[in-house]
């Protein structure tokens, strides 16, 4: 018995081994639990009708919380209509090749070794922060003064324009750059007190913050607020474009991201977990869950799985005209790859290698990204992918019951796609790893489960992405504005600050004062209202 748990302990510390980069995920929000040691694997359930994919870390773990199964809006039922372990002549997904064709197309069973080229980048901060940086000197590496200088000249606008229009406003005077930091500072401290509503901080209630109030008062907050733009007219050229009102900004903070950040070898393309808080949910009644709207955007991103820093985002309107070309598809998969182009397309040429749902996955991408020198990793589903030129005997369920942890893989030059079953038949394509390779994913209860390392790597990177995912979703600006510019105004200002934290604790800055994502929240608020004391409750 002991000799089979020291062979059980050398295989997870042999596989840990294998992904050294994940280790600053155990504590990157400064807040792990008692499970920050247990091993970096998830197994996957192919019984469930769901959309999406959960880690569960071992069988006998307790259900995960709600916003923890939002993980990932692309696919959690990898399996989707079944697995293909062994052939079968049933009919499979629309595209997919029949045997004949399939060996015409250059589909074997024969397989080769594939090796990724190293890495071309360094990944970590681009710039070195000093020791006493702030908490608000690392937020205005993606917002600096001249952006919020933008918004003070844009709001100014606006409201001038408004009251010519509408009659003048005798309570309103023009917002200066100190008190749109300060502004900035209310609606964040949303993020780290939870409250649904800002203007709870002038209230007498449970949400009340008298600490914050005295720095400016709700009336003048609310002027504020009723004019503040980014963007205060349309402009003349891309008039069409739904998102002209914050597409300045984005532009901005896409170039921060890309200057502040090199990201590790090992990328992710998903969509981030943006959904109502769970606790308001449950709390709420059902009248006021009608009354909220609908969000009308959806927010792609490539996320560094190694520190869960998000390198680009991509935005798009669910209604309406945009000048991207997203709006006149309605074939999904063909919206998605244009999505995963458009995040790619500052990568090429480095090696990266890419993780992606089901509803991104389809051979040509990967075989178009290949000839950019980015290698690809993705599920599988024969409901949600574009299965055109697979070989529909890995794609459809075969008539021998498979075994846990047996796996069958067909070629195509470099690109293998794999069947795998472990309580369910999952595919993988993938030219990022080599078939001829194993891994392991080791589970508590069934002890060490025999799969293809592009499995294994798989679940080792996505791991940490929901695990991102889950602590992420807790420190999201609470405020919810109606118009759709503001919603994802406030989402990509969350994603900002939780970019800052990251780089917070790369940095010399942190081994002065080690601030949780909590801390790091409210001294950046209290920084933005420009508080002397600026040290956070504990």
């Amino acid at each position: 018995m002991a000799e089979c748990g020291r062979k059980a302990l050398s295989l997870l510390e042999a596989a840990r081994s294998r992904y050294e980069s994940l280790q600053i995920s155990d504590d990157v929000f400064g807040e792990s639990g008692d499970d920050s040691s247990d091993n970096p694997f998830y197994s996957t359930s192919g019984d469930s009708d769901s959309d999406n994919y959960i880690a569960e870390v071992g069988e006998e773990e307790q259900p995960l919380h709600h916003h923890q199964k939002q993980c990932d809006k692309e696919s959690r039922n990898i399996g989707g209509a079944g697995g293909g372990i062994t052939g079968s002549s049933g009919a499979g997904p629309p595209g997919s090749l029949s045997r004949n064709q399939a060996e015409e197309e250059g589909w074997t069973e024969s397989l080769q070794d594939v090796t990724v080229p190293p890495y071309k980048e360094t990944y970590g901060p681009a710039q070195k922060m000093s020791a006493t940086a702030t908490a608000l000197d690392f937020f205005q590496l993606f917002v600096p003064d001249n952006c919020i200088q933008n918004m003070v000249t844009q709001t100014n606008m606006y409201a001038k324009k408004f009251q010519e229009r509408f009659g003048s406003d005798e309570g309103w005077r023009p917002v200066t750059a100190q008190e749109m930091k300060a502004f900035l500072g209310f609606v964040t401290s949303t993020s780290v007190h939870r409250c649904e509503s800002v203007l709870s901080i002038w209230s007498s209630g449970f949400f009340s913050n008298r600490s914050i109030a005295l720095k400016m008062s709700q009336s003048r907050f609310e002027k504020i607020l009723k004019y503040f733009h980014i963007v205060a007219f349309r402009p003349s050229q891309g008039s069409n474009q739904g998102l002209y009102k914050i597409q300045p900004f984005l532009d901005s903070l896409q170039q921060s991201f890309s200057c502040t950040f090199r990201p590790s070898q090992t990328q992710v393309l998903h969509e981030p977990l943006i959904d109502e808080d769970p606790v308001f949910i449950t709390t709420c009644t059902e009248r006021e869950l009608r009354k909220r709207k609908k969000r009308k955007f959806s927010l792609w991103v490539r996320q560094c799985t190694s520190t869960g820093f998000i390198c680009q985002i991509s935005v798009h309107l669910k209604e309406g005209q945009g000048t991207d070309g997203l709006a006149t598809l309605k074939n999904k998969p063909q919206l998605h790859s244009l999505v995963a182009k458009q995040l790619c397309q500052n990568i090429s040429g480095k090696n990266t290698i890419i993780f992606t749902g089901p509803s991104i996955t389809s051979l040509s991408l990967f075989s178009e990204f290949s000839k950019q020198d980015i290698y690809c990793c993705g599920l599988l589903s024969t409901r949600k992918s574009d299965c055109t030129g697979l070989p529909q005997s890995m794609l459809v369920c075969g008539s021998t019951p498979a075994q846990r942890g047996q796996s069958r893989v067909m070629m195509k030059g470099s690109m293998s796609l794999i069947g795998w079953y472990n309580k369910g038949h999952f595919r993988f394509l993938t030219n990022a790893y080599s078939p001829n390779k194993q891994g392991i994913i080791i589970k508590r209860k069934s002890g060490e489960i025999p799969c293809p390392l592009a499995v294994e790597a798989f679940a080792a990177h996505l791991s940490y992405i929901c695990k991102y995912d889950d602590k992420y979703s807790k420190y999201f600006i609470f405020h919810k504005p109606n118009k759709t510019w503001q919603q994802v105004f406030w989402l990509t200002i969350s994603i900002a600050i939780n970019n800052a934290y990251i780089l917070y604790k790369m940095s010399d800055a942190y081994a002065v004062k080690r601030y949780s994502r909590a801390q790091f929240g409210e001294r950046l608020v209290r920084e933005l209202l420009d508080l002397d004391d600026c040290s956070p409750t504990q």
